[in-house]
């Protein structure tokens, strides 16, 4: 039932629907030029820049051929269609944003030709139902399409600003945390000097006549330590690929790759026997190579491969490890890894951190650290899965 002084009739009836001709492809240039002022339209908009048109006004454009048949693209002014492009020319004054939206919306896709190469019939999409209304309603419904859309845009700019601030946000938090300014320190926590020299006694603090070399002050109670003294990391291995199964089987053990810890991993086996590096439910994997250097996991019991190393602490109960994966995380880590000077696709290795620095808190302090990052982290990512709903 349609509204009072509607009409139902068909594209065909109410545009004229005429495709381009053929221009070859060396004349068609990827930018603008003097000599190629032009757009020139084909099936998925605009191809490039010609050197003459073939139209002017304002008109509607629907692809008629390849994947994306049917999608609709306004043209403006001076322009060249090719045949692969469908022109429609309005009657009666028909408003242009009206006509472009209800094309949109009728899905033209749908009418394509299941072929290797979907193509759109005009004599078929002039059968098309439409419904019309009157030219003034026209007018006000493309506004107030336009005004929601405006405003659905206005709203997916502040949500990713919104997620741009909650970035930021996590890497200030990580940076309070290591500087000793997240949580109040508690002068009944044993320094974390006393609680090293009880556990190694030849332990050298970093700042033994060496604080200029020192990222920062950090509180009282803190200890700067060399990484390496503290800490050690342990590149995976792999057998040959032709030991790799799908399934898992007796004697087995999953193999994880960095692609393991994303939204769609790959399960892969390999013999147990073959599996030198492994890791335990909880450890800490630091992605080592190419655009994924710089991540962090928290792994799965399993082997790991190349593209990762294992974080090894070399003294029990005097690093929370969860205290290690946020510092990780930290710019601490992650701006070293910008400093390396071999290529990322190289990958980095212990030495590479001999020259960098851990601040060590007391242990209840680490804890209390931890507890409070994820308590912020846990707020800010109720709202990113908000965002994302």
């Amino acid at each position: 039932m349609l509204p009072n002084r509607w009409c139902l009739s068909t594209l065909g009836e109410v545009f004229t629907l005429q495709a381009g001709k053929n221009i070859t492809a060396k004349d068609i240039k990827d930018t603008t030029t003097e000599l190629h002022p032009y757009k020139c339209y084909g099936g998925n908009g605009v191809r490039g820049f010609v050197a003459s048109y073939n139209r002017e006004g304002d008109f509607s454009i629907i692809g008629r051929q390849g994947a994306l048949c049917g999608n609709i693209n306004i043209a403006k002014g001076k322009f060249y269609a090719t045949e692969h492009a469908v022109v429609v020319e309005r009657y009666c004054d028909v408003d242009l944003m009206w006509a472009y939206y209800t094309l949109t919306a009728l899905n033209l896709n749908q009418y394509a030709t299941a072929t290797a190469q979907p193509g759109l019939s005009v004599a078929v999409i002039n059968d098309v139902c439409i419904p019309i209304p009157p030219q003034k309603e026209q007018e006000r419904i493309s506004k107030e399409i336009e005004h929601w859309f405006a405003l659905i845009d206005q709203i997916e700019q502040g949500k990713a600003d919104l997620q741009t601030i909650i970035k930021q946000a996590k890497a200030k938090i990580l940076d309070l945390a290591i500087h000793g300014k997240l949580v109040p320190q508690d002068p009944n926590d044993e320094p974390a000097i006393e609680l090293l020299k009880r556990i190694n006694p030849d332990f050298i603090p970093c700042d033994n006549g060496h604080s200029e070399k020192l990222p920062y002050e950090i509180p009282e109670a803190w200890i700067w330590c060399g990484h390496n003294s503290i800490l050690d990391i342990s590149g995976g291995a792999q057998p040959a690929k032709s030991y790799f199964e799908t399934q898992p089987k007796l004697n087995y053990i999953r193999l994880y790759q960095i692609r393991d810890y994303g939204e769609s991993p790959i399960p892969v086996y390999i013999p147990i026997n073959l599996a030198s590096k492994q890791t335990e439910k909880g450890d800490i994997l630091l992605a080592r190579y190419g655009g994924s250097l710089g991540k962090v996991f928290h792994a799965e019991q399993g082997a790991y491969n190349v593209a990762m190393a294992k974080v090894i602490f070399k003294f029990e109960n005097l690093i929370y490890k969860e205290f290690a994966y946020y510092y990780y995380l930290s710019d601490l880590y992650q701006g070293k890894l910008k400093e390396i000077s071999r290529t990322a696709q190289a990958g980095f290795n212990s030495t590479d951190f001999n020259d960098m620095y851990f601040p060590l808190p007391p242990i209840n302090e680490q804890q209390r650290i931890v507890q409070k990052i994820e308590d912020l982290f846990s707020v800010l990512d109720n709202i990113q899965n908000a965002l994302e709903v």
